[in-house]
């Protein structure tokens, strides 16, 4: 709904406007669809379950080889700069359903609440809630009280536990990642490895062909003040900068293996490029791939998933987590 005669207070077109009066346009299209019992086109079905009163996934289970098929678990993070999308969304319905039949694993979208309304690190916290709500599953009963997921229980392989994301999901599982490797997991469970597509990073020092002038005004650093106005550190919070001084050492990763992906286009590689040279450098013990697509921008594969270039990372994603 528009608000013309309200006063914009902030404007970062085309994602979102706020008002002095508190409200909020989302203006990126975000259609909402319903889950599906089977996907005619992947043989996917599809379902809503809730984690907490405020935390909620759309979960993805490729068609079964056979009834007792155990299948790598990949909890996913949707982008929009911490304050749109949806994992329920049209695009994001579809991106996941795909990357679930490609890579035969189940697919847990988490619908973490999104910024300005629930500032940062709402996002981080629910994403780290979704991901010890899977872990939870394989602790008895009887030491946690918690609504268990029938298709986890009967479908999740435990040892093979995946989290990723694009853009601000890449970002969040980056930071998912550095708590892993700090933090107990239910069941000491372990991430077999991350997924960082086109990660959300950035700084108050241009890296690559990132622009030096007006820095301030980049729409990358108002959408991170907009998300997370009480950032200690401002742009250079370890959470948006990982390269920053002070921020946790990458060879805390707590994972085996890291899947950066990027492209050619965007804006935000230069710092993917860098940030992934700065963990194998780093004395991290896990396996550094990266994989840069010539000719595409940011999150091409979410937006386009039928072109050559985007089945083709799907399938590099899919591969990842299927090895």
């Amino acid at each position: 709904m528009a608000h013309s005669a309200k006063q914009t207070l902030l404007d970062l077109s085309p994602l979102i406007k706020l008002y002095t009066d508190g409200t909020v346009d989302r203006l990126y299209p975000s259609t909402h669809v319903p889950p599906s019992p089977v996907d005619p086109t992947t043989g996917v079905s599809s379902k809503d379950v809730a984690i907490s009163p405020a935390i909620s996934a759309r979960l993805h289970l490729p068609k079964l080889t056979h009834p007792s098929q155990t299948l790598p678990i990949l909890v996913y993070f949707h982008g929009g700069a911490f304050c749109v999308e949806s994992a329920f969304s049209l695009l994001g319905n579809r991106y996941t359903t795909l990357l679930s039949a490609a890579s035969a694993a189940m697919v847990v979208s988490v619908e973490y609440r999104l910024a300005p309304e629930h500032p940062l690190p709402a996002a981080y916290d629910d994403s780290w809630t979704a991901l010890s709500w899977i872990c939870s599953h394989t602790v008895d009963e009887i030491e946690i009280d918690f609504q268990r997921e029938e298709w986890i229980t009967h479908h999740g392989d435990f040892g093979r536990i995946f989290i990723g994301g694009d853009s601000a999901g890449g970002n969040i599982a980056h930071n998912v990642a550095i708590r892993a490797g700090s933090d107990h997991l239910h069941g000491n469970l372990k991430i077999a490895g991350a997924i960082l597509s086109h990660p959300y990073f950035w700084g108050s020092d241009p890296i690559g062909n990132e622009s030096g002038e007006n820095r301030e005004e980049s729409k990358y650093q108002r959408l991170w003040l907009l998300a997370y106005p009480s950032a200690g550190g401002g742009i250079d919070n370890p959470m948006i900068n990982p390269l920053v001084d002070g921020a946790p050492r990458l060879s805390g990763l707590g994972c085996s293996r890291i899947m950066v992906c990027l492209s050619e286009k965007d804006v935000l590689t230069a710092r993917g490029r860098v940030y992934a040279e700065e963990v194998r450098k780093s004395g991290w013990k896990g396996e550094v791939e990266v994989v840069e697509v010539e000719g595409e921008g940011h999150c091409f594969q979410y937006f386009d998933t039928e072109t050559e270039n985007a089945r083709s990372l799907i399938n590099r994603i899919a591969a990842f987590i299927s090895r």
